[in-house]
């Protein structure tokens, strides 16, 4: 349903609730895009396990094979980033963000700071370049997830395994954070534009190489709110970012595991961006270079999804009234429509159903979309 909106609509440009740091006008326009992808791949995509975190309290011994015998046998000869990037168009998202380097320390770039990166594997090529290359030419935005924690240095440095620990904190570790920053710069410029920086860890010394890098690159995780695995239950001040797997787990996991349906995942962005906020929706590769069927079938049913319904979810921005029990409102950024989105599954096919708005006037200039 688009309907036009009544006059007594007032809804504040999020450039009047930035975050510290990024650019107004860059915020306003992140807060348009909507709806990206998020790339979780490492090269523990191989053991199906959860990402970097399997290093947290090992011994000696697992370490050791993780850190040393892991790169021998990543080899994703199925890795094809423009049928990524032409997937990912399809959906409806407006740009991606790839883990140039989780926790563990291993570097899906090219680098001259470490050897424990996708240079030193059976592949031998930079797939973060390779990703940016095929995205931008589908117009998309690039961003770059970077994890200021750094599972190998800390090893090699003798310090406990630990997201906790102060000393395993870049801003009470200069080594790790000289590390850090000098990872960053890479990323920041060898890459043609990047548009936003997610920094998983703590930012500080880091989000402002970001901003000295390119000023208008934004830090979307370290500089706004960025809900992981849910959805506010009310609007948040500002633009926010919220982050959601398909399955239980971020990377790639072959067994046991359990998808969100397509419905609960189309339902999740119409909500996202009822209350102003982005979704970045995850996927995580298969350690071959395929994105498993699952999350492919997933993809796909968005993507008819926002084929017909894209202008309720784009470039609009919350209603006065964010829902009505299973009706959720968008509002078209600068013109007076509001879309109603109804996220009721138990409609039965083939028949009609009447709905009562409280909170809108219509006028004559009613229309319904579908």
């Amino acid at each position: 349903l688009a309907l036009p909106a009544p006059s007594f609509c007032q809804v504040a440009d999020v450039n009047e609730q930035t975050a510290v740091g990024n650019k107004p006008e860059r915020v306003e326009w992140f807060a348009g895009l909507g709806f990206g992808i998020f790339i979780h791949w490492s090269v523990d995509s191989q053991l199906g396990s959860v990402i970097s975190h399997s290093l947290v309290g090992a011994d000696e011994d697992y370490c050791r094979r993780y850190f040393e015998d892991l790169p021998k046998t990543f080899n994703p000869k199925r890795f094809d980033p423009d049928e990524w990037a032409e997937l990912i168009r399809l959906t409806g998202a407006r740009y991606v963000v790839f883990t140039a380097k989780h926790h563990s320390g291993f570097c899906m770039f090219e680098t001259k700071t470490t050897d424990f990166s996708i240079m030193n594997t059976p592949y031998g090529r930079d797939v973060t370049r390779e990703l940016v290359d095929a995205f931008r030419a589908e117009g998309l935005a690039i961003g770059h997830y970077f994890s200021p924690e750094d599972f190998l240095f800390l090893w090699r440095q003798g310090t406990l395994i630990s997201r906790r620990l102060p000393e395993a904190q870049p801003v009470n570790n200069p080594g790790l954070l000289a590390h850090d920053q000098a990872q960053l710069r890479e990323l920041m410029t060898s890459y043609g534009k990047i548009d936003m920086v997610f920094i998983d860890g703590p930012p500080e010394g880091l989000k402002e190489v970001v901003w000295e890098s390119d000023p208008d690159a934004l830090v979307t995780r370290g500089a706004m709110e960025t809900p992981e695995q849910y959805t506010p239950g009310v609007p948040l001040e500002g633009a926010w970012e919220g982050n959601l797997t398909m399955g239980t787990q971020w990377q790639y996991r072959g067994t046991n595991e359990t998808y969100k349906s397509g419905t609960e995942l189309i339902n999740t962005l119409v909500e996202t961006r009822a209350k102003g906020g982005n979704l970045l929706l995850n996927i995580g590769p298969r350690p071959d270079g395929l994105i498993p069927v699952e999350q492919e079938a997933r993809l796909q049913e968005i993507a008819l999804w926002n084929l017909v319904n894209r202008e309720a979810i784009l470039a609009v921005r919350p209603w006065v009234v964010t829902h009505e029990g299973d009706l959720w409102f968008t509002k078209a950024k600068g013109e007076a429509t509001v879309y109603a989105v109804v996220t009721r599954t138990d409609w039965p096919w083939g028949t009609e159903k009447s709905f009562t708005l409280q909170s809108v006037r219509a006028t004559g200039e009613l229309s319904l979309i579908h």
